[in-house]
């Protein structure tokens, strides 16, 4: 691997400086969690903690686990037609992958428009895991996300001055195992000073009026904030005065680790942890605009973005296709594998909160604060609306893999 001349001395030193940062997309503020919802199906009581390895598990799937069909509750209310949808977009990603060929080819004669043939697709071809956390526990967290929409310009005004930066030429991403193999599936970020790789700017660094990206910048945009929850959401449009709209998606993070805001403000007494959600927190801002660029800096994460091709139905997921509103998700591929149906069984976000939500969803996206075994992010669509429901989902649930028969797992 090249890293511009560095060298071996400079580089373990770098290393050791940045082995503490994380990689991808960060998570939204979140409010603290309810009590776990009625809706979700009761299961027996998890092991004792003293007898399960709490050590997450070095292959892939793990903690998949076979189940039955039976055992998915709400499965006899789901609508086959609008996640068939969904799915056909999964196959796009995942047609050329050996294990999902046959399924894929297999789906191209069932008519979209028949319900029951999409079941009988389904049991047919595909095997139903239950899966489930590092210490056994069945349930896990389900958040939500959204693409929103900011007023932009491609030129830097009064009304527009807040940058959407590019991926910066002096960004140098190392993964790790291909120096160290006992840092398995571990990267670091950094820029190279001297003869040293040291770690990257982080936000109050490069939104100080001399930022070290300036003529980096990709498009600018008229808020602070929204340019803030458009990182953290990771894609969006930008309207133009024109009435353009310019997608734009996550390109690369500067690899410090997420520090949530919200956190912040409710550590501080400014905020309560019901109060501290996106909607909160921009309302805070409007109330102290003062002290709002202090609060932003203290996290020291920092996404880049791309422009995306337009006309596309949704924002592009790590899958490579367009995302589905209320039926796609991301989860963590270590666990889930990319690109799966997953039956997810959880309560609605609002107003009713012990309304079940249980439906298929297509594992097409991940981020880098999406980790563990039960584990999903609801991509909730474009806009306000998206954004209340995607702010307010912070719920329990459990979720269950469909695999192709032929699908090959770890020894477990």
């Amino acid at each position: 691997m090249r890293l511009f001349g560095l060298s071996q001395l400079g580089l373990l030193v770098g290393l050791l400086l940045l082995a503490g940062c994380q990689t991808n997309a960060p998570l939204p503020p979140k409010k603290s969690p309810p009590k776990a919802p009625t809706s979700v199906p009761v299961v027996p009581q998890k092991p004792d903690a003293s007898a399960i390895d709490l050590k997450p598990p070095t292959q892939q799937y793990a903690l998949l686990n076979p189940a039955s069909w039976s055992e998915i509750p709400g499965l006899e209310n789901e609508n086959w037609l609008a996640s068939w949808t969904a799915w056909l977009q999964s196959c796009q990603g995942l047609k050329k992958k050996p294990d999902w060929q046959a399924v894929c080819t297999a789906a191209q004669a069932v008519k979209a428009d028949d319900a029951a043939a999409i079941q009988a697709y389904w049991q047919q071809y595909f095997n139903v895991y239950a899966t489930q956390q590092v210490d056994g526990a069945p349930q896990g967290l389900i958040t939500g996300y959204y693409q929103p929409v900011l007023k932009g310009a491609r030129a830097a005004s009064e009304r527009f001055p807040v940058p959407l930066y590019k991926v910066p030429g002096d960004l140098i991403t190392v993964n790790l195992s291909n120096l160290f193999p006992d840092l398995k599936y571990k990267r670091v970020r950094g820029r190279v000073q001297g003869q040293t790789l040291v770690p990257y700017y982080t936000r109050t660094e490069i939104d100080q009026l001399q930022s070290p990206l300036l003529g980096n910048e990709l498009i600018w945009v008229n808020d602070a904030v929204e340019a803030f929850f458009l990182q953290v959401q990771g894609s969006g449009i930008v309207e133009l005065e024109n009435g353009e709209r310019v997608p734009v998606g996550y390109a690369d993070q500067n690899g410090h680790p997420y520090q949530s805001i919200g956190k912040v403000l409710v550590e501080r007494g400014e905020l309560t942890a019901s109060e501290a959600s996106m909607q909160g927190i921009k309302t805070w801002g409007q109330q102290h605009p003062e002290q709002l660029q202090g609060l932003l800096n203290t996290n020291p994460s920092y996404v880049f973005f791309k422009l995306l091709p337009a006309g596309l139905s949704g924002p592009l997921g790590a899958l490579g296709v367009p995302l589905t509103a209320a039926r796609s998700i991301a989860v963590d591929p270590f666990y889930i594998p990319l690109g799966a149906p997953v039956f997810m069984a959880t309560t609605q976000p609002y107003p009713d909160t012990e309304m079940p939500l249980q439906q298929l969803m297509l594992a097409q996206d991940t981020g880098g604060a999406i980790k563990g075994g039960v584990r999903a992010d609801i991509y909730w669509g474009e806009g306000e609306s998206a954004g209340k429901l995607a702010g307010a989902m912070r719920q329990q649930g459990q979720l269950w893999v469909w695999l192709p028969k032929t699908f090959k797992l770890p020894q477990q």
